[in-house]
């Protein structure tokens, strides 16, 4: 699947972009590996038929690929899509990050910016 940028004018606080990433995070049941379908400086939504329940406090593992070591960050579950949904979207949850230092931020909007220049821009959709 090849990686789209969103461009289209939104009202989230950072620029998201939509490109595969292996996330790693602990529930309580164990330790969990899932493809995260976008990033932002402010959160990313994991793809998973499991999704936490809104409210949820996760430890992320993120591995960037311009990165040597992946590092650990924490998130807030804010929006959950339960699998077999009619609404069409990806089953998943989206995670706010939270308490994250401004170093591990910059390295996720470097990545962020980085790949919104290299990749083609996204089709819009017609209404």
């Amino acid at each position: 699947m090849p990686d789209k940028v969103d461009k289209t004018k939104s009202p989230r606080k950072s620029a998201r972009l939509h490109h595969e990433l292996l996330v790693g995070y602990r529930t309580v049941s164990g330790f969990i590996t899932d493809w995260a379908v976008n990033i932002s400086r402010g959160g990313i939504f994991i793809n998973t038929p499991k999704p936490l329940p809104v409210g949820n406090t996760v430890s992320l593992n993120i591995a960037l690929p311009d990165n040597a070591f992946p590092f650990v960050l924490t998130g807030k579950v804010v929006r959950v899509t339960e699998a077999g949904s009619n609404s069409g979207e990806t089953a998943g949850m989206a995670v706010e990050f939270i308490d994250v230092d401004e170093e591990k931020l910059a390295r996720i909007e470097g990545f962020v910016e980085k790949l919104r220049k290299e990749l083609p821009e996204m089709p819009r959709s017609r209404k």
